[in-house]
């Protein structure tokens, strides 16, 4: 019998506020443990919480995106189950009344286009981390774990999609798209090996054609695209093996572990009936009227989708435009300034898809931090069409500008990188190469094509690499026409 695969994603983003989203605490990333904590976020007696209204409005702005229906009343609901760090014993959470509900998303795989619908967008607190000591860092084989509850308390959106992928493929083509609108919108830094994008899959399957669905198991701890993609589909192979042999399908949780490539049971999946949801009597309901919702639609920012159709009729090559989405708003900032300024849009897209992003992987840094800007990419590429910089000094320039070493003229000329034009210098050079190499001179007066590169670069050499290689080759079959 064949088998396909019904699939349906939970992406969990923790929103970059300046607060918990309960209390004042900072949510700031890579703090000593246990130090951005208080009586709310620890669940301490009598600390009541108050809700963080960046938070209420960048859910809103999350569920425009995706084409959702904004609730204009939403109630927080508390979900209760013990663990370890979850300090309170239950998670503010929502059930039946969430911010944002019925949106899509629309992916591409292979040059097919698919639908994906959004069930709902919901806020809630994202718990602490656990730290399991020894045994490779799983909690079964740990000798003893730590808690750190910096975490707790740090704004989640929750993003739960209808079963509608069929492929890990799809899986992995909608977590993609979907981080390039987080990262668009400016609501998190979206970053996988961090946890502030997380993704949950729910996979089952069924004889092909049928629309019974089967026994559905969540997978857990996918935090890359590669480990979501090769998760689900070890978790296809398995459940169709356990079929095709007989066997039941249990509805669990199952664990994956990326270094030996399988998924491990954890624990029985649960019910909503098991959470035992009620309403948070803490918190009153929260209401959205039509005025500021649509306050926020109008501040949206322009989505991945329109981007890339504006920077095709640029003539932007798709790898360059797919690059340039993944690097959300800033990188798109910077290239949009250029191009405003004047600047060559397919140099500039070179630039920063090849050099800026390569400088970024290496120095481990984002572009919000550099000092590149819109107008210094136009300086150095006028800097460039002007001549005065061949393309490998115009690289080593914008280095120097990402470094911090000033503007692109500053850089070119403390670097000493500008290019030799003046004719009357470069004769001197070529007359001296030409004497150095008096064979291919003599090729040259020959009319022999395929020295001129030979003696280009040896002109290259004793300049340092100064020379305009064009204006160089212009002057070289001057010399043979002489």
């Amino acid at each position: 019998m064949e088998y396909e695969a019904v699939i349906g994603i939970e992406t969990h983003v923790e929103l970059a506020t300046a607060s918990k989203m309960f209390c004042g605490c900072p949510a700031q990333f890579g703090a000593d443990p246990n130090t951005n904590v208080c009586p709310v976020c620890l669940g301490l007696p009598g600390a009541l919480p108050v809700p963080n209204e960046q938070a209420i409005e960048w859910i809103v702005a999350i569920g425009l995106a995706l084409d959702c229906e904004i609730a204009h009343r939403s109630q927080f609901h508390r979900k209760n189950y013990f663990y370890a760090d979850q300090p309170k014993n239950y998670q503010i959470s929502q059930f039946d009344v969430p911010v944002c509900s019925g949106g899509r998303l629309d992916i591409e795989v292979a040059g097919v286009v698919s639908r994906v619908r959004i069930n709902r967008v919901h806020m809630e607190e994202d718990t602490g981390k656990m730290i399991h000591v020894g045994g490779g860092g799983r909690i079964k084989d740990a000798d003893h774990s730590l808690l750190d509850f910096n975490r707790s308390g740090v704004p989640l959106v929750e993003i739960v999609t209808e079963p509608d992928l069929s492929s890990p493929q799809q899986a992995r083509a909608f977590a993609q798209e979907l981080q390039t609108i987080v990262l668009a919108l400016g609501v998190s830094d979206a970053k996988l090996e961090e946890g502030s994008m997380r993704f949950d899959g729910n996979v089952s399957i069924r004889p092909k054609g049928t629309q019974e669905m089967g026994t559905k198991v969540e997978v857990k701890n996918m935090n890359s695209f590669r480990s979501l993609e090769r998760a689900l589909a070890y978790e296809i192979e398995r459940q169709t093996a356990a079929l095709e042999a007989g066997e039941q399908v249990l509805q669990e949780t199952r664990h994956w572990d990326e270094g030996a490539g399988v998924t491990g049971g954890m624990r029985s999946k649960e019910e909503s009936s098991d959470y035992r949801y009620f309403p948070e009597p803490d918190l009153v309901p929260i209401e959205i009227n039509d005025t500021r919702r649509e306050a926020i639609r109008n501040a949206l920012p322009e989505l991945p989708a329109a981007r890339r159709l504006r920077w095709a009729a640029l003539g932007i090559d798709p790898a360059s435009i797919a690059v340039l989405v993944a690097g959300g708003s800033d990188l798109a900032g910077v290239f949009d300034g250029a191009v405003a300024a004047g600047a060559d849009p397919k140099t500039v897209a070179n630039w920063l898809t090849g050099e800026v992003t390569a400088f970024l992987r290496r120095e481990l840094v984002d572009l919000g931090a550099t000092p590149l800007t819109g107008g210094y990419l136009f300086e150095l590429e006028r800097l460039y069409a002007a001549g005065d910089l061949s393309s490998t000094a115009a690289k080593q320039v914008l280095v120097g500008v990402l470094a911090g070493e000033g503007s692109p003229a500053e850089v070119a000329e403390e670097r000493d990188l500008i290019q030799i034009s003046d004719t009357g210098a470069l004769a001197t050079e070529i007359d001296r190469v030409l004497a150095e190499h008096p064979a291919a001179y003599q090729r040259l007066k020959e009319g022999d094509p395929k020295v001129v590169g030979f003696l280009v670069g040896q002109v290259m050499k004793v300049t340092a690499g100064k020379a305009d290689p064009k204006v160089v080759s212009t002057m070289l079959r001057q010399k043979a026409e002489d």
